[in-house]
């Protein structure tokens, strides 16, 4: 006899176990890369560990960079409905636009220490820092 069932989760336990906030929880519903969940009779949602997998697919698929369309179209892969090739595609898409986000952190970087080398320190009121960012 198989006794195991599927746990139910509230919707601020299923925010705890998958660290998604709950209004984060709230908005996947709204544009549909979350499915709403069954109520109970009294009418309080009831996720189950299939919410609690695909929640935490999309905050890994987030972490990794892609966009809510993105994990949308990540997603009709997990549903059957898109193909391997595509993903690879979109993913090292993804690997191209971190690329040049770091390139420009990098850029960010050594203008912040090219002002923090001009800046003296101290207790003066002068700082260039704050006169470079105050240039037109």
């Amino acid at each position: 006899m198989n006794t195991s069932r599927k746990r139910d989760y509230t919707r601020g336990a299923l925010a705890k176990a998958s660290g998604v906030n709950l209004e984060t929880i709230r908005f996947y519903e709204k544009i549909n890369l979350m499915p709403n969940p069954p109520r109970t009779s009294n009418g309080y949602r009831c996720y189950s560990s299939d919410h609690l997998k695909r929640l935490t697919f999309i905050r890994r698929s987030r972490e990794l960079g892609f966009s809510n369309n993105e994990v949308a179209g990540l997603l009709e892969m997990v549903d059957g409905t898109h193909d391997c090739d595509g993903v690879k595609h979109l993913a090292l898409s993804n690997v191209d636009l971190i690329a040049h986000k770091i390139a420009d952190l990098g850029k960010l970087k050594l203008a912040l220490e090219g002002m923090a080398a001009e800046c003296a320190g101290g207790e003066t009121p002068d700082c260039a820092i704050i006169d470079k960012l105050l240039e037109s």
